[in-house]
């Protein structure tokens, strides 16, 4: 008996409240509407709304949504009371996931179709240049990595394209590897090989370079570590190196950038490098002098050269020079004479 007395209990709240949520006349189609809705309006005690009690079909047998079962609802699926969406950082991830995942999908579909098209043609051209577009932010990432290297980030971000297409071009889709995992070592390789090969103005050797960045990584740990710079000794201990080869690297870390040596210093206000170092060398005139006289030393015969050389460059007097070569001291003072008289006339500078 209480089951075909259910409809007309469902249609009598319907009717009431249909104006309400739907100002269209009443016909059967919107009362069966407003028979399914109805529950959803406030209630008349005031309570939050049933939604989810007004969501079973209307079925004879379903039962009788009553006004005191609106404050057993849960009040989240009042609206006015949902809360609000997720923090704006998670949506941000949420979506950055999202671009991520279309991204590889659309890699994939450009890998496939570049796979049958022969290199060098239009359509080829095409696919690799989508290609290219469609993974920059990976060369962006990467490239971020760097920022602290005082470069401007546009010619690193170049250089770490260079390295996409690189990837690009040597990349086969049928070994199962996704891109970004075989792109990415192409990538930051080639920036690195930038900073070593081109950014440093002195070329540093490949071993110094590495062993400077342990020692950067080793002196900011040590400095956690003691709340003051560590000196150079404990970073020779840290690594188990020498001490001089620690100031090689922190000499090679300076090689970035060279200073100009007009600059004037800063803070000590003196003059440039180029004033303080620059001096005039007595010897750069001994130069001259010495290769003229080994020009005009191989004219004279060989008895006099060795008589030049005893008595100028083994500092021997004419006695002596005499006695080892068995003639008088009065020859030997005539023999020099005459040398001095050859050479002065072949000197063409003093001529």
């Amino acid at each position: 008996m209480s089951a075909s007395t259910a409809p007309p209990q469902e249609e009598a709240p319907a009717k009431a409240q249909a104006p309400a949520l739907t100002p269209a006349p009443p016909s059967p189609p919107a009362q069966t509407t407003a028979a399914i809705t109805a529950p959803s309006a406030p209630s008349p005690a005031g309570g939050p709304t049933a939604g989810p009690a007004a969501t079973p079909s209307p079925s004879p047998a379903s039962p009788t949504p009553s006004p005191a079962s609106g404050p057993t609802a849960t009040p989240a699926q009042n609206p006015a009371q949902d809360p609000a969406p997720g923090p704006a950082p998670i949506q941000e991830v949420t979506q950055e996931r999202r671009r991520g995942a279309d991204t590889r999908a659309l890699t994939q579909v450009l890998f496939g179709e570049l796979k049958v098209l022969e290199p060098g043609t239009p359509e080829h051209n095409r696919i690799r240049g989508a290609l290219i577009e469609a993974n920059l932010p990976l060369v962006r990432y990467a490239a971020a990595r760097f920022r602290s290297r005082n470069e401007p980030m546009e010619d690193v971000v170049q250089v770490g394209t260079i390295g996409l297409i690189n990837a690009i071009d040597r990349f086969d889709p049928d070994r199962g590897v996704q891109f970004p995992t075989f792109a990415m070592p192409t990538v930051v390789g080639e920036i690195k090989r930038y900073f070593r090969d081109n950014v440093r103005t002195v070329h540093v050797p490949r071993r110094l370079h590495e062993l400077w960045v342990q020692v950067n990584s080793a002196t900011e740990d040590l400095t956690t570590a003691f709340g003051r710079s560590p000196t150079t000794a404990e970073i020779a201990e840290r690594l188990r190196i020498g001490e001089e080869e620690v100031l090689s690297c922190i000499e090679a870390g300076r090689s970035y950038h060279a200073t100009s040596l007009e600059a004037a210093q800063e803070g000590d206000g003196l003059p440039g490098l180029l004033d303080r170092l620059g001096y005039e060398d007595p010897a750069l005139d001994g130069v001259e002098h010495r290769d003229l006289v080994r020009h005009l030393l191989v004219q004279l015969p060989e008895r006099e050269q060795r008589i030049l050389l005893l008595r100028y460059y083994s500092n021997l007097t004419q006695s002596q020079i005499s006695a080892e070569l068995g003639v008088s001291q009065m020859h030997v003072s005539r023999l020099l004479a005459r040398s001095f008289a050859r050479l002065r006339s072949a000197n063409r500078i003093e001529a």
